[in-house]
């Protein structure tokens, strides 16, 4: 599958190998910035998108012919499995994911139904299948899932938070209650991953966004270990796995050890710091402020450089930003951002 890809520059990165310039894409690249996507979604609500294959591959594909990114992300989204676990999921503007009925009791999380991705998720799948078709070998294609942890916090909270205290709070008085619901969670996760993997994904990337929530301790308590289990099955199946850890970087030492190809970095964090805490044990992926695509080009190009210069001429490394695009990001500069990385890295690559 992966000899056949015309682009190859991800996976070589993935693998540490060098590589003429340093790869892009960016998170959340198939989404609301596009007015292409705007188009899609006019005709459908998100959820509807997300599981209809051939909306999802349609909108999956924008970014590439659209921006010009190395790779392509199927369009989905982490909730997923705790919907096909039985909860049901309400997407709502101003508010993002709802769930109707948070998890309250071990009871709850004792009745959650197992995920089996092939009939529960089918259409994650199938929508993998339409892009590798559809690019026949052009870029490599991206499959992912939601951490435990980042799951579990949107299932007990019910929705985004600030304080997250419904689900610290049953960290610190019933912890043996949540590692019941993360224990389910990995299995989730990794099944869905490797059924991602058997569709045709080439490198898959697990996005915890809520790890930056916990304090060190805690972090290597309810995340860590179940990201370690979740990467150690996935690497079974022989392809690229990409942690995306937000706001972690205090664990940075040991994340690099759990099995990962690559870690991705916030835009909170320092590139160089990150370099130094992992050295050569793994890649790393990131790390632009979104918010630096509102700036004038100029300006948008002088933060690019910069973020390259940090990132320094190490093999395995991917330029992206330090969390998803953000709307009404401007479309013509997330074109000049990905022109001017693949042109800047190129003659840094070539002067070293």
């Amino acid at each position: 599958m992966n000899n056949k890809l015309k682009n190859d520059l991800l996976l070589k990165a993935c693998r540490r190998e060098p590589t003429p310039r340093t790869p892009i894409w960016i998170m959340r690249q198939a989404g609301r910035y596009l007015p292409e996507y705007q188009k899609v979604r006019a005709k459908a609500d998100f959820l509807t998108m997300c599981h209809t294959p051939e909306l999802a591959a349609e909108v999956t594909l924008q970014p590439i012919d659209i921006i010009g990114v190395d790779a392509a992300i199927i369009f989905s989204d982490i909730l997923v499995i705790p919907a096909a676990m039985g909860m049901p999921l309400n997407f709502t503007e101003g508010r993002g994911p709802v769930f109707e009925k948070p998890l309250q009791s071990a009871a709850e999380i004792a009745a959650l139904r197992l995920v089996e991705p092939e009939s529960d998720l089918s259409s994650v799948l199938d929508a993998i299948k339409l892009v590798k078709k559809e690019l026949d070998g052009r870029v490599p294609v991206i499959g992912f899932a939601g951490a435990p942890w980042t799951l579990a916090s949107y299932m007990i909270e019910g929705s985004g938070s600030k304080n997250f205290t419904k689900i610290k709070g049953l960290m610190y008085s019933e912890p043996d209650t949540l590692l019941s619901l993360l224990n389910k969670l990995s299995d989730a996760v990794a099944d869905l991953l490797l059924a991602q993997i058997k569709a045709g994904a080439d490198v898959v990337q697990i996005f915890d966004s809520w790890a930056g929530i916990l304090t060190p301790e805690y972090f290597k308590k309810f995340s860590m270990p179940f990201l370690k289990d979740v990467v150690q099955k996935v690497k079974k199946a022989g392809v690229p796995v990409i942690l995306f850890a937000r706001d972690a970087g205090h664990s940075f030492p040991e994340l690099a050890e759990i099995g990962a190809d690559v870690l991705s970095v916030s835009w909170t964090e320092d590139l160089e710091q990150a370099r130094q805490a992992v050295g050569s044990k793994v890649g790393l992926q990131g790390n632009l402020d979104p918010s630096a695509l509102f700036a004038p080009k100029e300006v948008l190009l002088r933060e690019t450089k910069n973020v390259l210069q940090k990132a320094g001429s190490h093999p395995g490394y991917i330029f992206n930003l330090g969390h998803g695009i953000l709307p009404k990001t401007p479309v013509d500069n997330a074109k000049a951002l990905v022109e001017f990385v693949k042109e800047e890295s190129a003659k840094m690559n070539t002067q070293n």
